[in-house]
């Protein structure tokens, strides 16, 4: 099992300290298969560490390019996650019913129409699914026309049945904010340009990153599908909210550890998305909107918190 921890570190880390590694962890824990929780938490922990300082130091991409990229990729799952039920269900031609996500025409078409649905050709969450497989691939010209009919599904809803009456409906809590529906385009256009700009300067200089990536992303569409947990669920909101939050830690750590400002631009885009939202969506400055207001100057300071780590490090560096 100890080999299993190996994974979370780089390649070429794991061909040159993998033995070694492995040989200090029989030696310190002989008999046992795992070691104990806070060795595993820092082993772990050295491994992003190690994934964040191979990116840092990689010469193939300047910093920027590497950030869009991360912020395409960032952008893309946050349009997916509401979406993973439906996807799913869709796949595996299941009727939910009652379950439905919220959608104003639930029907799925061909293999559910009945009573008071619409027919509809596609579910919306295949376009940041196939734009999200396409980045992860390094091929945005994939990813490209997907964002692109992202942005026609948000103009046109409620005049096109295409991918049906799309969109989160009801109030509701999900992830950092207010609800992200479809027919809100500061998403899908930043997402579209973002690919524009991958495909016309990146052709073939984008990190390709492993199939293996996309494990989680089908075990989310498993445990929404299976377990029926819609995007309204409390549940679906609080593990959202938790995902998002780890994610900006996770960047201000990695900003922090090396010194590196591409993590600031898949951070800048998303706080973008969500700021505009809320503006959008409430009053957050209301005291009836304490939540929203909160999570507002978290994304507003989240952006120069991270500049400032990332030149205290390099600072930091310069005086050694």
């Amino acid at each position: 099992m100890n080999r299993l921890l190996l994974a979370a570190y780089p390649k070429a880390y794991r061909d040159r300290y993998g033995n070694e590694l492995l040989a200090c962890l029989a030696e310190a824990h002989p008999g046992r298969d795992w070691p104990p929780p806070r060795e595993v938490a820092a082993l772990l922990r050295g491994g992003v560490q190690a994934h964040a300082r191979d990116a840092a130091d990689d010469p193939a991409r300047p910093w920027w390019l590497d950030g869009i990229h991360l912020a395409a990729l960032s952008l893309a799952a946050l349009a997916l996650v509401p979406y993973l039920q439906d996807v799913w269900d869709w796949a595996l031609r299941i009727d939910p019913g009652s379950r439905a996500i919220g959608f104003h025409s639930p029907g799925w078409y061909p293999w559910a129409q009945g009573p008071g649905t619409q027919s509809r050709m596609l579910p919306y969450g295949l376009l940041p699914l196939v734009a999200l497989v396409g980045l992860l691939r390094g091929r945005p010209w994939i990813a490209l026309p997907a964002s692109a009919a992202m942005i026609y599904a948000g103009a046109t809803l409620g005049s096109s049945t295409f991918f049906g009456d799309e969109g989160v409906v009801g109030t509701g809590y999900y992830g950092l904010g207010t609800p992200v529906p479809a027919n809100n385009l500061v998403l899908s256009v930043t997402l579209f340009v973002a690919c524009v700009v991958l495909a016309a300067r990146a052709p073939g200089r984008l990190r390709r990153r492993s199939y293996g990536w996309l494990v989680p992303v089908a075990g989310a569409m498993f445990l929404a599908g299976g377990l029926h947990l819609a995007s309204y669920d409390p549940w679906f909101q609080r593990g959202q909210f938790a995902l998002e939050a780890a994610a900006l830690v996770a960047a201000w750590w990695a900003t922090s550890t090396t010194g590196d400002y591409r993590w600031t631009i898949p951070v800048a885009a998303l706080a973008l998305v969500r700021v505009h939202v809320i503006l959008a969506g409430s009053t957050p400055l209301d005291f009836r909107h304490v939540s929203n207001a909160s999570v507002l100057l978290v994304l507003i300071a989240v952006l120069p918190t991270l500049v400032v780590a990332a030149w205290d490090k390099r600072s930091r560096s310069r005086l050694r």
